[in-house]
């Protein structure tokens, strides 16, 4: 299409922009006026504020975004932006907004035609901005978005991976952290305040670690699952780290470190099992488990917390008392997990010995199958192999001599290292 000159002046920021989606939420009463007139100046300044924003935080200003404005006015705009023919900006809204910045009174940009509907604006936006060149990659959770808007619209989820260029595996699995996104920030809603799509940017890898968890141990034991799922949610909403969260696992459950970290106010039993009874059929199931019902309500009341604590709107007394309950609940995360972590590195060691063992048992059994090969095509190098036998014979009677000392009553397989050195000795 012909690339035209028009004044910045008569652009539009696109309030549909997949660009600043998860970011919107950050402030629910700009977002209503937003909502509300997408095209006024209250509405267009919120949209502007955010393109300049940090994605994960829009509180602060983007370094990229002053990159990209220091890019413009030094070498001026290489590609042009698109443009609805009402003037909606579809690509280019960030460059829009810089180039206001720095001042400049024009942008060139190609039109879209009039016939054009907002599915097939939105269809152009993705597969602009889903290019390998484009200039500014989409924030996590906007990402997540955009999947679920193509998916709204009818798209397969073989041609959702297509378009974002990973696997179906990883599409359905970015579609089950969106929608446990979601589930957190209604269980967090209380009174005026909620989590926001935005608090869970910096998460991407500690979700797709629950993610894989989850699915591998709910196939094996579903109350197991659901219990690690709200303890790591936990740690996650209260900032721990990849490797801490990691501490999480069925060692962490069966140690009940957590139980025993956690202050009176935040040590509820749960519920106990409750029957549920299934509409039109007169047949009760088993409901959730006690341990269940307490890691889920540990989670809501640390939901809840976060949400008030990090409100705008909320009093001076509740956000002290939210902010009580976060700090209690972080500084018992830290106990049970600095003592989970601790004894996997006791178990660690404990089980490192056999490991090399078992290591090395798969490298003399694939020696075999080289030395029969060797053998057939007669290019064995018998000098090297006897000289490695016989550094093999000196490593396993230090081992021996180690292994002596293990007790007074070695098992079968001490015993045996100790007389096959032995006897290799005599």
């Amino acid at each position: 299409m012909e690339v035209i000159e028009l004044p910045l002046d008569s652009l539009y920021f696109n309030p549909g922009t997949h660009r600043v989606r998860a970011q919107r939420t950050h402030n629910p009463t700009r977002d209503s006026q937003l909502e509300a007139d997408p095209y006024s100046a209250d509405g267009q300044g919120y949209l502007a504020d955010l393109l300049k924003a940090d994605p994960s935080d829009p509180r602060i200003r983007d370094t990229a975004f002053d990159k990209l404005k220091e890019s413009l006015l030094q070498y001026g705009q290489n590609d042009p932006g698109l443009v609805t023919h009402h003037g909606v900006l579809v690509n280019g809204n960030t460059r829009a907004a810089a180039l206001r910045e720095a001042r400049k009174t024009s942008m060139r940009v190609g039109v879209l035609p009039s016939s054009f509907t907002w599915a097939d604006i939105n269809a152009v936006e993705l597969s602009l901005q889903l290019r390998k060149d484009h200039r500014r990659d989409y924030s996590y959770i906007n990402r997540l978005l955009a999947m679920e808007e193509l998916a709204e619209l009818g798209r397969t989820p073989e041609d959702i991976a297509r378009e974002f260029r990973i696997q179906v595996k990883t599409y359905k699995q970015e579609r089950w952290i969106l929608a446990t996104i979601r589930e957190l920030i209604e269980r967090s809603r209380t009174g005026g305040a909620s989590l926001s799509l935005i608090d869970f940017e910096m998460d991407q890898e500690k979700l797709k670690e629950l993610e894989r968890l989850y699915k591998n141990l709910s196939e094996v034991e579903a109350d197991e699952a659901e219990v690690l799922k709200e303890w790591r949610l936990s740690a996650i909403l209260l900032g721990f780290s990849k490797t801490d969260v990691r501490h999480i696992d069925e060692e962490f459950s069966k140690g009940q470190y957590l139980s025993r970290s956690l202050p009176p106010e935040l040590a509820g039993e749960g519920n106990a099992a409750e029957a549920v009874a299934i509409p039109g059929l007169g047949v009760s199931v088993k409901g959730t488990t006690s341990k269940v019902s307490a890691a889920r309500a540990l989670n809501d009341r640390i939901l809840r917390a976060k949400a008030v604590a990090d409100s705008s709107q909320a009093q001076d007394g509740e956000k002290a008392a939210a902010r009580k309950t976060v700090s209690a609940a972080k500084e018992a995360f830290d106990k049970a997990i600095d003592v989970a972590g601790r004894d996997a590195r006791v178990r660690k060691r404990k089980q490192l010995a056999p490991a090399r063992l078992a290591d090395a048992c798969s490298a003399i059994e694939q020696c075999t199958v080289d030395l029969v090969q060797a053998r057939a095509a007669r290019s064995l190098d018998s000098q090297a192999f006897d000289d490695a036998l016989l550094l093999l014979r000196t490593s396993l009677a230090k081992l021996a001599a180690q292994a002596e000392k293990i007790s007074d009553d070695p098992g079968d397989g001490v015993a045996w290292l100790i007389d096959a050195v032995s006897g290799a000795a005599s």
